[in-house]
């Protein structure tokens, strides 16, 4: 299996809610009327389907460039070299 390095995009949703919670744990200050961790917790759940988005676009550029998805089927619908179906 080749490392495909856009994978790490998936990372992003434990690092904002988990790995970088302690940091921003405080009421002050407060933004747009919000505590912090509130606007932080906000801003992350809206950055986690981004993330899945940009990673499942890479992933698919991947795909395009190969010409083939993991069944073997090309674009076309044909199958692999040597399958007549």
């Amino acid at each position: 299996m080749k490392p495909r390095p856009h994978h790490l995009w998936l990372l992003t949703p434990f690092v904002l809610f988990l790995g970088v919670l302690p940091l921003v744990n405080r009421v002050d200050p407060v933004v747009l009327g919000l505590p912090f961790l509130f606007l932080w917790l906000l801003g992350a759940t809206v950055l986690t389907p981004l993330a899945v988005w940009m990673t499942w676009r890479k992933d698919r550029e991947g795909r395009g460039r190969e010409g083939r998805d993991r069944e073997g089927v090309d674009r076309e619908g044909k199958g692999r070299e040597g399958d007549r179906s």
